[in-house]
């Protein structure tokens, strides 16, 4: 983990328990409750407006909300789904690790514990999770964690990414670039001022990388470092690729960004890992 930037760990989770998270999620989705600005395709600037508005508000404020993030092209113009409502959906996020009891136990589960201590992590908090369905023909950019989820000093940010279906190099497996933890990042996402549309900015640019270095890895449990260059190719197959995946912090002697998207909460302070 230390030299590469990420660890495969097969078998790490049973079938039973990854089955478990997959019923789970049918539960969630069968009560899915799809919010009126992502049913709604509005004909005027200013509705576009609202509607934008509202897909920010709905974004920025998931961190401590089990929220739906849809595909595009997934509704009419009556805001009827024109796909199965399973495969509408991007992703489930960001709060299952707090509110579902499924999902809690298995990131809290002694095993995934153990696993921290070994890592050498004192005081490790969570402060996200997803459910991803990777739906067909959906692709993925080369990215680094710690663009999105930046912590000072670097290098305190860990994701736990748990295939739950076979991941493979047909419907969009992860690819790695072994050692480019090492070398810090050049662009982050941050808030823009309160009011703007996008809620989002970047600063900094993204570093260009050589395809060849990529590597792929086809398989279970990766725990994949904040820093690591990391992307998924597009699902070539008519299969989805459904992950859970949590994210980390190690809170001892660390600043987590007051820039971030993702903030804690009153309600949701980022929760510890040991209990």
């Amino acid at each position: 983990f230390h030299k590469d930037g990420f660890l495969v760990l097969e078998e790490f989770f049973t079938i039973e328990e990854c089955d478990a998270m997959r019923d789970q999620i049918q539960s969630i989705i069968a009560g899915m409750d799809v919010p009126p600005h992502c049913r709604t395709e509005f004909s005027t600037e200013e509705e576009e407006q609202v509607k934008a508005q509202g897909s920010a508000d709905y974004f920025l404020t998931s961190g401590d909300k089990i929220r739906f993030f849809f595909e595009k092209g997934v509704f009419d113009e009556k805001g009827d789904f024109l796909v199965p409502r399973e495969q509408s959906l991007n992703k489930i996020g960001h709060a299952l690790h707090a509110y579902d009891p499924v999902f809690k136990q298995v990131t809290h589960s002694s095993k995934v514990q153990a696993l921290g201590r070994k890592l050498g992590l004192e005081k490790p908090v969570i402060v996200q999770s997803m459910y991803i369905f990777k739906q067909p023909c959906i692709g993925g950019e080369p990215h680094q964690d710690a663009t999105f989820l930046y912590t000072e000093p670097l290098g305190r940010v860990l994701g736990f990414w748990i295939a739950l279906e076979n991941a493979t190099q047909e419907n969009g497996c992860l690819w790695f670039i072994p050692g480019s933890h090492t070398n810090g990042i050049t662009r982050r996402m941050v808030r823009a001022p309160p009011g703007n549309i996008p809620c989002t900015q970047f600063t900094g640019t993204e570093r260009t990388y050589d395809n060849s270095r990529f590597i792929p890895v086809p398989i279970g449990l990766i725990l994949i470092h904040g820093q690591v260059v990391h992307k998924s190719e597009m699902n070539s197959s008519e299969l989805s690729r459904h992950v859970y995946t949590f994210h980390l912090m190690e809170a001892k002697d660390t600043r987590w960004s007051r820039e971030n998207w993702l903030q804690p909460t009153p309600e949701l302070p980022f929760p510890p890992l040991y209990t």
